[in-house]
């Protein structure tokens, strides 16, 4: 079955699911991230057909999310580490491992934890403000349109809705004077 491409939607998550939306492809980078670079290595952990994989990995390198790096040359073998743009997806990671670990762990606990080299702590990912390192929830943050936003195919209703809101916002603020 064809999948429909979110490239053209004027919405970054719809883009980066484009990219980052199926299983695969979160645990490849999850595999590559902890140090997993090589095929057959990556085959054999996540369980997963040489041929699903192989394209999911073309695809990543494609997308500069990953490069190929040789290791070996007779014969040539070549492993897979993480672009800038690859290291970028930790947090990403982290979000979802902290959302399994909530809702999917299970009386066992979590199946893994996340060690700060730099303090010596165990922790766990927090999205917070970049100012003021408030945590950021649906409850104190608001969406509003940005430069690239548009009303489009898979923006339909949330475009209008982001337009309001920053209509809305505008009458609310007092005139400069």
């Amino acid at each position: 079955m064809t999948r429909t491409s979110l490239a053209d939607v004027a919405c970054s998550i719809a883009r980066a699911t484009d990219l980052f939306g199926d299983a695969w492809t979160a645990l490849i980078m999850r595999d590559v991230l902890l140090g997993v670079g090589r095929f057959d290595d990556l085959a054999r952990d996540l369980g997963i057909s040489r041929k699903v994989l192989a394209a999911r990995l073309a695809r990543l390198v494609e997308e500069g999310v990953l490069e190929r790096e040789r290791y070996q040359d007779h014969p040539p073998r070549e492993q897979y580490r993480a672009t800038r743009k690859g290291e970028e997806l930790f947090p990403v990671l982290l979000a979802l491992m902290n959302w399994g670990d909530r809702w999917y762990a299970g009386t066992a606990g979590a199946p893994a934890r996340i060690h700060h080299e730099s303090c010596g702590q165990d922790t766990h990912a927090v999205a917070a403000c970049a100012h003021c390192g408030e945590e950021l929830t649906p409850h104190n943050t608001d969406q509003l349109p940005g430069p690239g936003g548009r009303i489009g195919p898979g923006t339909e209703v949330v475009a209008q809705l982001l337009l309001k809101r920053a209509t809305r916002g505008a009458e609310e603020r007092p005139a400069a004077g």
